[in-house]
């Protein structure tokens, strides 16, 4: 039985900015990009939230909620240094670390064989060590699969910590509202709420035949998620194919314009990944939209850099195919497989 943990930091480029500006730290704080530049929220802290403020809202509807909200451009030279800090803290735990962003990933340490391989005190030493020494506040999850560690890091949020026993495993998925799971925005958990399912119970009582029927290749997800059945490795290295970062939101973007807005933040992220990885190889951009009847088109285009301008010229070719609200929207860079890096890099 594996034993995963996935590790979140609360608001992360908030907490940062608080860290550095602890005078912040209970008034209304955004991290993004000012409304006069289309801009969006790329997270806030709890203060804020309680206003109704949240990541990828529009920064004007958030002024709007909040006029007080004091906004702050992103920093993220500050935020990767804080970062490594705090994926160095992880590799002490485990050396099966898979990064998901700068701010959270997964951990595999079923092979731990300190704290008397318990992974509630690893959770627990994980969560101290961090804050101790960056200063952040960790939430974590523990469980048998990477679905459920994620499920459980967000249970208890802000600094929360939630193990799901192997033991316990059937009984909280069973309950678990059928919202938590990944990829179910309010689009989908009302559209199952219309077919009477709440929980991952409900949603069991359906076969997969008309899961398929009803949504597709995610109605396959959503079988195997009610089920609990997450076989995903955590990823240590690997040839990457793509780099890409994706959203789901929590309310469906309605205009072409409201779809430009959201992609500053992700494109943002974006950047953070290819420097990580480092520009070479890079093959084609590509921008992926869902719209809100679970169609999905994806537009790939060669020989560009990966610029926020780019990829909105790809994003309006995406939005002309469906032309309706969009509830997932991804962009990405396809890369040259290792063979082909390695010939290009061979003298002529």
């Amino acid at each position: 039985m594996r034993k995963i943990l996935h590790a979140d930091c609360d608001c992360f480029y908030a907490a940062v900015e608080m860290l550095d500006n602890p005078q912040w730290h209970d008034i209304p704080l955004a991290v993004g990009i000012s409304a006069e530049r289309r801009g969006v929220i790329t997270t806030c802290n709890y203060p804020a939230r309680k206003f109704g403020v949240h990541s990828a809202m529009p920064t004007a509807r958030a002024l709007r909620l909040c006029p007080d909200l004091l906004l702050v451009p992103p920093d993220f030279d500050k935020y990767r240094k804080v970062s490594r800090q705090i994926q160095a803290i992880f590799h002490e735990l485990t050396p099966l670390v898979e990064p998901l962003s700068l701010d959270e990933a997964y951990l595999d340490v079923s092979d731990v064989k300190g704290f008397q391989g318990s992974a509630t005190w690893m959770a627990q030493w994980l969560k101290k060590e961090c804050l101790s020494r960056t200063g952040i506040v960790v939430s974590v999850g523990a469980a048998p699969s990477k679905f459920l560690a994620k499920v459980a890091s967000d249970w208890e949020k802000p600094d929360g910590l939630t193990v799901i026993s192997p033991e316990q495993v059937d009984g909280f998925i069973k309950a678990l509202p059928v919202k938590k799971l990944h990829g179910v925005g309010p689009a989908t958990s009302a559209r199952l709420a219309t077919m009477g399912i709440e929980t991952c119970n409900d949603l069991r009582a359906l076969p997969i035949e008309q899961l398929l029927q009803e949504f597709g290749k995610f109605g396959k997800r959503l079988f195997e998620l009610s089920r609990g059945i997450d076989e995903r490795p955590v990823q240590v290295a690997h040839e990457r194919k793509s780099i890409s970062v994706e959203t789901t939101f929590d309310h469906d973007l309605p205009t072409l314009d409201h779809v430009h807005a959201a992609l500053a933040p992700l494109h943002e992220k974006l950047e953070t990944r290819i420097t990580r990885h480092g520009q070479h190889g890079l093959s084609s951009l590509f921008v992926k939209v869902r719209f809100n009847n679970f169609s999905t088109t994806t537009m790939d285009a060669r020989g560009l850099e990966p610029s926020l301008d780019n990829y909105h010229q790809l994003a309006d070719q995406a939005w002309a195919r469906g032309k309706r609200p969009v509830r997932l929207l991804g962009i990405g860079v396809r890369l040259l497989p290792e063979e082909a890096r390695q010939q290009l890099s061979l003298p002529l």
